[in-house]
C-alpha cells in the first residue's frame, strides 16, 4: 500500500472508531449544561446525561465528540460515522479509500445502526379527558302535582301564586288605605326611593295598607313597608352602592356573575329589628307582597313578607333574604336562588329568579287586570315606575352585549307602557284614584356604568324634589 493511501485508510480507520467510541461515554464524570469544552475533550450539546472522551488522535473534520445516551443521538452518531468512513477526501481531506481497506465499525455501532432502522413502536394513544364534573350536584326530583300543592314548611301562608285569582283574593289586605306598587328598574331605584322620602320630608306620605314590589322594587319595599324612619337608610342604599356591592365576574355555572355581594349587603340591611317592624305592621292588616319566578313551574310568585317576618326565628330571616335576593336575580345573567318547599311530606327546593320576568310591578292578576275583566280595585294606587318610558337616542355599537341591552330596554319599555294602560283603565273601571310617577325625560344626569353613585345620588335628588314639592305624581299615563 503506497504511503499516501495508507494514511488515508487510516485517517478513515480512525474517524469510524472515534465516531463509534462516542457511542458510550468514555468517562463516569457527568457533564452539566452549557459546560464549557473541558481539558483534554470535546463535547457537543447540553444534555445531563452528556459525557466527555478523553483526548486522543482526531481526524480533521471530525473532532472526538459527547452525545447523550437517547435513541436519536446514537442514531445520528452512527450516520456520522458512516459518513465519516464513505465521504473519503471530501471529509476526512483525503483521497478516496479503497472499499476493502475500510475497516468494520465496531459492534456496539453496528448493533446501534440496525436499531434505527427498525420501525419505531407505535406510541401509545392518550387516554380521553375525563367528563368534568357538574358544578352542582343533581337537583332533587319532584313532580308538577308536588309543586302546585307545595308549601313552606312551617309557613303556610308565606306565599302564593300571583297568577291565581283565588289565591290572590284570600291574601288581600284587611286594612284600608291605598296600594304602592314599586316597579323594576335595576340602579333606577334611586328615584322611587327618593319620591317617597320627598313625600315623607312634605309630610303627604300615605299608610300603603299593600306595597308591593319586583326587582329593584322588592328590595325598597320593605323599608317603605316599615315606615318613614327607615329613610335614611334606604337613601344610604340608593346612593352609596356600587357594582361591587351587588356582583362580580365569575358565574359558577349557572349564570355570567356572582351575587355574593349582593347576598351579603342584603344580609347587611335586612337585620332581625327590621323583620320585628314589618311584623308589627303585619299584625295591623297591612300587607307587604314580594315577587319572584318560580322558574320550574314557569309561573309568578307573590310572597307574603310580614307573614314570614312574623315567624321571628332565624330560619324566617333567612327565608326572607333569599327571597329578596332571588327577587332581583335575572336569570343568566345573576343566579337563581334555590328555596326549600314541602308537598305530602317530600321536601324538595324550588328555583326562583327576578319576578320581572312576568311583571314589572304588581297590581293584581293579569287576568284580573285584563281589559274585558269586571275585576274592582278596591283602593287607590300608587304606581311608581322606576324607569323612563321616553325613547332614548344612541349610536349602538356593533357587539352582542350592546345590541342585546338595546333589545331588552326597548322590549321592557314596550311592556311597562301596557301594563301600565292596563293598570289605568282597571282604576277608571273601578272609580279609585290612579297616581302614576316616572322618570320624566327632562332627568338627563349621565351614568357611567352600572350602579354608578353619582348618577343614582342624581337620581333620588331628582326624585326627593319631585315627592317633597307635589311634582310626582300624574292622574293619566
Amino acid at each position: 500500500m503506497a504511503p499516501r493511501q495508507e494514511r488515508a485508510t487510516l485517517t478513515a480507520a480512525h474517524c469510524a472508531e472515534q465516531a463509534a467510541q462516542s457511542l458510550t461515554p468514555a468517562s463516569s464524570t457527568a457533564a452539566t449544561p452549557g459546560r464549557r469544552r473541558s481539558r483534554g475533550g470535546h463535547r457537543i450539546g447540553g444534555g445531563l446525561r452528556g459525557a466527555e472522551l478523553p483526548s486522543r488522535p482526531t481526524c480533521s473534520k471530525f473532532p472526538a465528540m459527547t452525545v447523550s445516551r437517547g435513541p436519536i443521538a446514537r442514531f445520528v452518531a452512527a450516520v456520522l460515522a458512516i459518513v465519516a468512513v464513505a465521504a473519503g477526501p471530501s471529509f476526512a481531506g483525503t483521497p478516496a479509500i479503497p472499499a476493502a481497506a475500510v475497516p468494520d465499525l465496531s459492534s456496539q455501532a453496528r448493533k446501534t445502526a440496525r436499531e434505527a432502522e427498525r420501525p419505531r413502536p407505535k406510541q401509545a394513544k392518550p387516554a380521553p379527558a375525563k367528563p368534568a364534573k357538574p358544578a352542582f350536584p343533581p337537583r332533587e326530583p319532584f313532580t308538577e302535582l308536588e309543586q302546585r300543592s307545595a308549601v313552606i314548611p312551617g309557613i303556610a301562608t308565606a306565599r302564593f301564586w300571583a297568577d291565581s285569582e283565588a289565591d290572590y283574593l284570600a291574601a288581600l289586605p284587611p286594612a284600608a288605605g291605598p296600594w304602592l306598587a314599586l316597579s323594576s328598574g335595576g340602579a333606577d331605584g334611586a328615584f322611587g326611593a327618593g319620591v317617597l322620602a320627598g313625600l315623607s320630608a312634605a309630610g303627604k306620605r300615605p299608610q300603603f295598607a299593600l306595597v308591593t314590589g319586583v326587582s329593584t322594587g322588592a328590595l325598597m319595599a320593605p323599608f317603605i313597608f316599615a315606615g318613614p324612619r327607615y329613610d335614611a337608610q334606604l337613601q344610604e342604599s340608593y346612593t352609596t352602592i356600587t357594582a361591587a356591592d351587588v356582583f362580580e365576574l365569575g358565574g359558577k355555572g349557572e349564570s355570567f356573575f356572582d351575587t355574593w355581594p349582593l347576598k351579603d349587603t342584603i344580609a347587611k340591611r335586612v337585620t332581625p329589628a327590621l323583620l320585628a317592624d314589618i311584623a308589627a305592621e303585619h299584625r295591623k292588616g297591612r300587607r307587604l307582597f314580594v315577587m319572584t319566578t318560580n322558574l320550574d313551574a314557569e309561573r309568578p310568585v307573590a310572597w307574603n313578607m310580614g307573614a314570614i317576618a312574623t315567624v321571628g326565628d332565624q330560619r324566617a330571616l333567612e327565608l326572607f333574604r333569599a327571597i329578596l335576593l332571588a327577587a332581583t336575580s335575572i336569570p343568566g345573567a345573576f343566579p337563581p336562588v334555590l328555596i326549600e318547599a314541602s308537598a305530602n311530606g317530600h321536601t324538595f327546593r324550588e328555583m326562583h329568579g327576578d319576578g320581572g320576568l312576568h311583571n314589572q310591578f304588581f297590581i293584581a292578576p293579569a287576568k284580573l287586570m285584563a281589559s274585558n275583566s269586571s275585576y274592582r280595585l278596591p283602593a287607590p294606587i300608587y304606581l311608581i315606575v322606576n324607569t323612563s318610558l321616553a325613547p332614548v337616542f344612541t349610536v349602538t355599537a356593533r357587539d352582542t352585549v350592546s345590541i342585546l341591552n338595546r333589545a331588552v330596554t326597548a322590549g321592557v319599555r314596550t311592556l311597562t307602557r301596557v301594563m301600565i294602560d292596563r293598570a289605568y283603565a282597571a282604576a277608571k273601571r273601578s272609580d279609585v284614584a290612579f297616581h302614576l310617577a316616572v322618570i320624566d325625560p327632562t332627568f338627563d344626569a349621565p351614568s357611567r356604568g352600572a350602579f354608578d353613585p353619582a348618577y343614582m345620588k342624581a337620581l333620588f335628588a331628582f326624585g326627593f324634589e319631585q315627592g317633597k314639592n307635589g311634582l310626582a305624581f300624574r292622574a293619566e299615563p
